[in-house]
């Protein structure tokens, strides 16, 4: 498009020309229909209203320098998004509708895909939830899936700079065995006290402890977490920690740079082991951590004021491949065909 300075994009919402649907009634999914409008009308008893029937990804397309857009790992946001149904219990969305649905959804709104080196990308916002009327605690009969694009820049807007996080035992993010482990809105309500104090406090976000001993690091509010200790990639193992496909795909490009992967169990006093560490997700990919003060302890863990060796090569190595200008071995990306 003409006349647009994609520099300026944040985080917020902008309204492009089309988004897609698909609904469940009566036992089985219907087609996909396109819309313009940006609203979607709901009864006013709806499970996704009252009782947390919703479930929701975050995935981004890139157009590279050759001209090609790319999907970064199409698929296995799918995957995510029928465990988050299944954890909550909505009707399971197949594979092939979410991805007929995104494809879709990039293709009519082709003329806001940010161009290369532009800064900015095209995120991707499918949600799916219980749009059937239930005022009893049960699962709903009917489901609505919606898929709306929006051209973005970065998450935080630092970029690719330092910032600090903070430590509040005072709060849960969820609970073990609860819904931590789904990409569900709950969670992300839970979260937004203690982010609000700690942006108030000049932090970017709250590192979030277990909930059960207070122990062990959990997420970084909206990403997970990883330390860099030498040569090895660390990140926590817990059951209440959304399986990061962002996180998912660093360790594996870890593991191919020669890095020892390992996913456990993190206690806090052990940040003070790691050279570097950082948040990682869909929105900011990895936002380096230049400390993380506990505040219950009156503690700092510093990082140092520049991202460090490891997290830069991670980080131009995963974008690399979301552009396509470093080699995609594992096939994780899905080219869009406009034709």
């Amino acid at each position: 498009m003409e006349n647009i300075n994609w520099s300026e994009f944040g985080f917020g919402y902008t309204k492009t020309d089309f988004n897609v649907r698909c609904t469940y009634k009566d036992g089985k999914w219907g087609e996909l229909e396109v819309s313009e409008s940006d609203q979607v009308n709901v009864h006013m008893a709806c499970t996704g209203l009252h009782y947390g029937q919703q479930a929701f990804e975050g995935l981004k397309a890139f157009q590279g320098p050759d001209g090609n857009v790319r999907i970064f790992r199409l698929e296995e946001n799918g995957k995510r998004l029928q465990n988050s149904c299944h954890g909550i219990m909505m009707a399971e969305l197949p594979l092939d509708i979410f991805e007929k649905a995104i494809l879709k959804a990039v293709q009519l709104n082709k003329k806001w895909i940010p161009p290369y080196e532009s800064g900015a990308s095209l995120y991707i916002r499918p949600v799916l939830f219980g749009s059937g009327a239930q005022v009893g605690v049960k699962p709903a009969a009917e489901y609505t899936f919606v898929v709306f694009v929006m051209p973005v820049g970065p998450y935080f807007k630092e970029g690719f700079k330092p910032t600090d996080y903070v430590i509040y035992r005072g709060y849960d993010r969820a609970a073990p065995q609860g819904t931590g482990c789904y990409k569900v809105g709950g969670n992300y309500a839970a979260s937004l006290r203690s982010g609000e104090l700690a942006h108030d406090k000049g932090y970017s976000a709250v590192l979030f402890l277990d909930s059960k001993e207070k122990k062990y690091i959990d997420e970084c509010g909206p990403a997970n977490f990883f330390g860099i200790e030498g040569n090895k990639y660390v990140t926590p193992k817990s059951e209440s920690i959304l399986p990061s496909i962002t996180n998912k795909s660093l360790c594996q490009i870890a593991e191919d740079l020669g890095l020892t992967v390992e996913r456990r169990p993190i206690a806090v006093d052990e940040l003070a082991n790691f050279n570097e560490a950082g948040a990682c997700g869909t929105a900011a990919v990895i936002s380096p951590i230049r400390k993380i003060v506990d505040a219950d302890n009156n503690i700092e863990y510093t990082f140092g004021e520049e991202a460090g060796e490891t997290s830069l090569k991670l980080y131009e190595t995963l974008r690399g491949i979301q552009y396509g200008t470093v080699e995609d071995k594992h096939n994780w990306n899905t080219i869009v065909d406009f034709e």
